[in-house]
């Protein structure tokens, strides 16, 4: 036996298969598609998945935007070891049981892309740059400048969703939408509330979490748009207190350091600490992650790396940040939202809740990446911050017949407290939390 044929590469898959929700396709099936490496079958599936397949030395991964899935590749005098999982302390712990956890650092890792067959071949040092096949391409300025059908293909794509989630689980099973009164929490409450409505489901399932630290907006903005429309009943405010909140622990249980991220992620821990306390049995969350992305509805200004015209003329750009093959795309976390989401991802399965965001299916996004932003807004900024509010109030108004009410863009850390609070207790800067991350492999 010659040396070569003694290289033994290994695959340790660490996935949860249980994180999968397919509509359309077994996870055997769907793993059968990624492993086909044809991107066509990949776009195809209808659902959330992270899957990896295996052909001797080929193996190929794809993720949806709402699972995180990383992997760092192993020395090993016999061959490399691949281990794919949708965090690092799990890549950690298995390279520890390994006796390789010296080779680790988390810049070492790399995080699957969302949209995208990841194709590494292990065939030994050195290791050859994985090949990228984009998935999902959604046609840009597909639809017609007009903000009446816009409003009724988006809230209806949404609400053909979240029927499809609603008919996956158990008919007793109850439902909570993580609930601000923002346009996306409000729009994914309302269509939640109607679809069942709509299916004879008992809408008592229902509950709209809002969680209050005592001084912050939400609380209000929540209760006024459920009275205004007769449905204050659903509201359960989440009461927090501020001497629980801990950023040391966001940055363990996101593994991530963007200040925006960690804020929100900080809140998300609350909120989902919260809930779990008052119902230990409570399984399902969801969420609007993804509305802002869709309709493109960033403050330009706080970015000096934007203008209006990088963000229409770029396809996801705010879901997939400069993209696969750009400088400023990180190996590491990926870009966009693709990176972002793990804000949400991680507090929620850090305590056992099955989260769903609908505004994230690529339904959804397709038909938001259809919507011609460059004729809608002419190059104008306030416009284009206008869009979001205005898209949903009329697709829910044709749809079911609501007047929707909408409040000004708020982020869920500035909503949860007042800003001048957050500021006091958060270090802010993206240099602190890199640092006191870092520090935690040292």
């Amino acid at each position: 036996m010659t040396m070569h044929d003694a290289y033994i590469e290994r695959v340790v898959d660490l996935l949860d298969p249980a994180g999968n929700r397919l509509f359309n396709a077994t996870v055997e099936e769907a793993r059968a598609a990624v492993g086909s490496g044809d991107a066509a079958r990949v776009a195809a599936l209808d659902g959330s998945f992270a899957l990896l397949a295996r052909d001797g030395k080929t193996v190929r991964m794809a993720r949806s935007l709402d699972r995180p899935m990383r992997y760092f590749l192993a020395k090993r005098a016999e061959g490399p070891a691949l281990i794919v999982a949708d965090r690092m302390d799990a890549i950690v712990e298995q390279l520890r049981k390994e006796g390789l956890a010296d080779q680790f650092h988390p810049t070492y890792t790399r995080m699957v892309p969302a949209h995208y067959v990841v194709e590494i071949q292990l065939v030994g040092c050195p290791d050859p740059d994985p090949v990228y096949t984009r998935y999902f391409n959604p046609e840009r300025n597909s639809l017609p400048a007009d903000l009446d059908v816009i409003g009724r293909r988006y809230v209806g794509a949404v609400a053909d969703e979240i029927a499809k989630i609603l008919r996956g689980l158990p008919s007793q099973e109850p439902v909570g939408v993580a609930f601000s009164g923002g346009v996306d929490s409000g729009l994914v409450f309302l269509v939640t509330y109607q679809v069942m409505r709509q299916l004879g489901m008992n809408p008592a399932r229902l509950k709209a979490f809002t969680l209050n630290f005592g001084d912050g907006p939400d609380s209000r903005q929540a209760r006024d748009f459920l009275e205004k429309l007769g449905l204050g009943l659903f509201l359960e405010e989440i009461h927090a207190d501020l001497a629980e909140l801990d950023f040391a622990e966001t940055l363990r249980v996101l593994e991530d350091y963007k200040p925006l991220d960690v804020e929100c992620g900080t809140m998300a821990l609350a909120l989902c600490r919260g809930i779990r306390k008052r119902y230990p049995e409570w399984k399902v969350l969801l969420d609007g992650d993804g509305g802002d992305e869709n309709l493109k509805d960033y403050p330009i200004e706080e970015n000096p790396e934007l203008t209006i015209r990088s963000v229409v003329h770029n396809l996801m750009l705010y879901h997939e940040g400069w993209g696969v093959g750009r400088i400023k795309h990180s190996l590491t976390y990926s870009g966009g939202l693709s990176r972002g989401y793990v804000r949400t991802y991680a507090p929620l399965r850090r305590f056992g809740f099955q989260g769903v965001s609908p505004l994230m299916s690529r339904t959804v996004m397709g038909v938001s990446e259809g919507i011609p932003f460059i004729e809608l807004t002419r190059y104008d900024v306030p416009t284009l911050y206008s869009l979001k509010g205005e898209v949903v109030s009329r697709g829910v108004r044709q749809l079911f017949g609501i007047d929707m009410p909408v409040f000004e863009k708020r982020r869920f850390q500035h909503g949860a407290m007042a800003r001048e609070t957050l500021r006091s207790r958060s270090p802010a800067a993206e240099v602190a939390y890199r640092k006191q991350f870092l520090a935690m492999y040292e």
